[in-house]
């Protein structure tokens, strides 16, 4: 197998095609990575969440990081790490980001009634906190794993 870079194209492209990745976050040298969904578009990832330890740290230390891949097989994938900055979607300072998040990761069938769900059934509260925010993208990189022929 060869592992090469990929292009800054082939990695918008991958962003492009996948909606789920593992995103990064580290609070006093102690790192923390959940799957997400996202909605990527130029510059920008954007994620829907409730309050839990992962906003928490955000909050704190916005540097992010969120890894995606594609995975054929053990020697055919691709995979992308964007590193970047948290940023809160907040009313009434962000109601037209918040909103062109919503929209944006809206082309997911309903997108946000999971981990709304999931999260309400383990504290019993329907006054669950709703987060959008936005990675804003600072660098991205890719490899790819191919089979090479013998």
């Amino acid at each position: 197998m060869r592992i090469t870079p990929i292009s800054q194209d082939d990695c918008i492209e991958l962003l492009n095609r996948v909606s789920i990745g593992r995103l990064a976050c580290s609070l006093d040298n102690q790192p923390y990575v959940v799957p997400v969904r996202f909605a990527y578009e130029p510059g920008y990832l954007y994620v829907f969440s409730t309050v839990g330890k992962k906003i928490r740290w955000m909050r704190k230390n916005p540097k992010v990081c969120l890894q995606v891949d594609e995975i054929g097989n053990l020697a055919n994938w691709t995979s992308v790490v964007v590193d970047g900055n948290y940023l809160e979607l907040t009313d009434p300072q962000y109601t037209s980001e918040r909103e062109h998040a919503k929209e944006q990761l809206a082309q997911y069938s309903e997108w946000w009634r999971n981990p709304l769900a999931e999260r309400r059934e383990q504290t019993s509260d329907v006054s669950i906190e709703n987060v959008f925010f936005r990675i804003d993208i600072q660098s991205m990189s890719g490899l790819r794993g191919v089979l090479e022929a013998k």
